[in-house]
């Protein structure tokens, strides 16, 4: 008699797995539809998807400020070149807080003049685009 509802068991719990893991991703992959231009094909994120701390960066910097770091507001230099290619001063970062850490930590947030945000946590090895 048990035997008869694992079969169904096993695929109501393959079916709830699969919803839990797309619905855990933070990233999206790029769709024109609600990408804006900027992003291009890189990785985004929506900022509500963002850690507590960046979402407060955030906030800190709509407010302008003030910021608890004096490098908040750096031109940042792009020398990795995973942004678009902009004369420099077209950039700028803010740190995120990064719980446990003893200096500003890894991760960042990068503005653009042109409205553009990124978002990366492994001190600009990678970037993903924040969607509003």
């Amino acid at each position: 008699m048990l035997l008869r509802f694992v079969p169904r068991l096993l695929t109501g719990f393959t079916v709830c797995l699969a919803v839990l893991l797309t619905g855990c991703s933070s990233t999206a992959t790029h769709t024109s539809a609600s990408t804006p231009s900027w992003a291009g094909t890189m990785a985004t994120v929506q900022e509500s998807r963002l850690p507590a701390e960046a979402r407060r960066t955030l906030d800190l910097i709509d407010r302008g400020g003030p910021f608890p770091y004096a490098q908040d507001g750096a031109v940042f230099g792009n020398v990795e070149r995973l942004l678009p290619r902009h004369p420099r001063g077209y950039y700028h970062e803010y740190t995120v807080k990064t719980p446990g850490s003893r200096n500003r930590g890894a991760r960042r947030i990068v503005t653009g003049r042109g409205g553009e945000i990124y978002y990366t946590d492994d001190h600009y090895q990678s970037f993903r685009a924040v969607l509003r």
